[in-house]
């Protein structure tokens, strides 16, 4: 039979050197780990969570999946298994502000805590690089289920950009009249074509104070996500592969499975689907 070094059956198996030698230690005494069906559900999850889950959301995610496992036990088993978050710097963005087109007044307020969907929606834009240039991703963000319900992605970042994510939203979700439409005072927002589209469309323009990120925090804490949780440790070699990227993430991960706190740790998915099925019982 063939030999292998053992550094590359762990990496097969997707064990730690520490951990298969404390295993064997364990074995050799006569003792198997109890936890071992939970350290490679713990892996699993790592991998499905694109690395980035900690100790809280592990717990919660095991917990959502039958098992009994606190913050704690969830920090234990990660050691175990040999995995950790991957943290990475964070982003810059810009604003072009500097523009005499008119500005909406704060309507937001930062009240980010909205009871209903199709009540608040947060939009904004950032950039990617790649190879071959920039890339531009603008999103509309949900503040009810913090889900992101229209984006766009483009190699110039134009009021078509933003019109594009708009209408995606739209027609995705197709809410009623009255709807405050959030954003900064960037000139894509500000400029005719776009407040045509959103009285076409019923909604209630709201722009945030001059220079103050904290009055549109949650997309801001999306791109911070984005970039920290995913696109920070890529290297793109064409606008394409990052586009691909960043949609099979939005809906593939975000909506659809990364738990959030302010949701008690649903995904956006999740926590919208629950309030139909109440509305429906």
């Amino acid at each position: 039979m063939k030999a292998y070094p053992i550094t590359a059956l762990c990496d097969v198996m997707g064990v730690s050197r520490s951990g298969y030698y404390r295993n064997v230690k364990r074995n050799a005494l006569g003792k198997i780990d109890p936890d071992f069906p939970l350290i490679s559900k713990v892996r699993e999850i790592h991998v499905q969570a694109k690395k980035k889950y900690g100790s809280r959301r592990m717990s919660e995610q095991l917990q959502a999946e039958g098992h009994n496992v606190g913050r704690y036990k969830a920090r234990s088993l990660m050691r175990k298994a040999g995995v950790s978050v991957a943290y990475k710097k964070k982003f810059k963005r810009t604003t072009d502000s500097k523009h005499n087109l008119p500005i909406a007044k704060n309507l937001l307020d930062r009240r980010f805590d909205v009871e209903n969907p199709n009540t608040v929606w947060c939009a904004d834009i950032t950039y990617l690089w790649t190879n071959e240039g920039w890339l531009y991703l603008a999103v509309i963000i949900d503040l009810y289920s913090r889900k992101v319900v229209g984006w766009a992605l483009s190699n110039r970042m134009k009021v078509f950009l933003v019109k594009d994510a708009l209408s995606m939203a739209y027609f995705r979700r197709r809410p009623g009249k009255g709807l405050i439409h959030h954003s900064d005072r960037g000139s894509q927002y500000a400029a005719g074509e776009y407040q045509k589209l959103l009285n076409q469309y019923g909604m209630t323009c709201s722009m945030s104070r001059k220079g103050n990120c904290w009055d549109n925090a949650v997309v801001e804490s999306f791109f911070h996500t984005l970039k920290t949780e995913y696109t920070d440790e890529k290297r793109y070699s064409t606008r394409d592969e990052a586009r691909i990227d960043v949609i099979d993430y939005i809906e593939m991960f975000y909506n659809s499975y990364r738990l959030h706190s302010t949701l008690g740790y649903e995904n956006p998915n999740d926590f919208e689907k629950g309030i139909i099925n109440k509305k429906v019982a």
